[in-house]
């Protein structure tokens, strides 16, 4: 019997024909919302304030962007501790609100609480006349993801070291395809942000469209096992990789083809990256 954690669990539970992707698509408009605690998913001593705003920002951003939406208007919640002092709050608040007007997008409320630690989640309100789901996948289709993976676990590695790594690094600083995606759509089946690791994420993609797959490139547990990347994992027909590497190539994106889809039960080895 196939085990699942306490994630998926929960969500297996909730029963809305809207859930199943990075963000629910009613209509023309997208929803979609992340959590980003202290000492769950970053500790404050390894970020500025202005670095933990950016970060949580372009997290949930990430989500529209992987979906070929515009994100419009965001909603903030923060569970502020005793410890935080007025400069702090601004530089916090300051870095959310120029991260999002990059994309577009303007805070228009939200909640503070008072609390133990630096908590925030962030609900992003979109648009787009054609999303791209994770739902559409067909036999034979190939698998691709862009960027360089492993950066952001290495780099969390050597955090948990005790030493410092450089300000632009990826678990820092996520770099989100929002150019790419809107390029490439008209060519991909499918597609989603890379936020739990490869591994893990593919399995969710082959899972939801009930395929298994072939290996074509060989992946490492460096790459395989590297959460929080945010580059995009695609699914698409063979006969448009050339337009693909195209577009990747023109905007001097890394595009690498890893697996073909097939009528199998075959998964990556996958550890959970929440409830540990």
């Amino acid at each position: 019997m196939k085990k699942i954690d306490k994630e998926h669990y929960l969500i297996n539970k909730l029963s809305s024909k809207y859930i199943g992707d990075d963000a629910a698509v009613v209509g023309d408009t997208l929803y979609s919302m992340d959590a980003f605690f202290e000492d769950v998913h970053f500790k404050r001593e390894w970020m500025s304030m202005a670095q933990i705003g950016r970060k949580a920002m372009l997290i949930n951003l990430s989500d529209a962007i992987a979906m070929n939406a515009k994100p419009e208007f965001a909603l903030v919640t923060v569970s502020l501790p005793k410890d935080i002092s007025n400069a702090e709050i601004d530089e916090l608040t300051q870095s959310l609100e120029s991260t999002a007007r990059e994309y577009g997008c303007e805070i228009i409320g939200g909640d503070t609480v008072g609390g133990d630690k630096l908590h925030l989640s962030i609900t992003i309100i979109s648009k787009s006349d054609d999303p791209l789901l994770r739902r559409g996948l067909k036999f034979g289709d190939l698998l691709a993801f862009t960027g360089i993976l492993g950066e952001s676990k290495r780099d969390l590695d050597a955090l948990f070291r005790g030493e410092k790594i450089s300000d632009s690094s990826r678990f820092l600083e996520p770099t989100l395809r929002a150019e790419f995606i809107a390029k490439a759509r008209p060519f991909l089946r499918v597609g989603m942000d890379i936020s739990d690791g490869l591994y893990c994420d593919t399995n969710k993609l082959l899972d939801i469209n009930k395929y298994g797959f072939d290996i074509l490139k060989t992946i490492n547990d460096d790459i395989g096992f590297s959460g929080e990347e945010f580059e995009m994992l695609v699914g698409f027909d063979p006969e448009e990789l050339g337009q693909l590497k195209e577009i990747a190539k023109e905007l001097n994106i890394p595009l690498t083809v890893f697996a073909k889809v097939a009528k199998n039960d075959r998964r990556f080895k996958c550890k959970s990256h929440h409830f540990q």
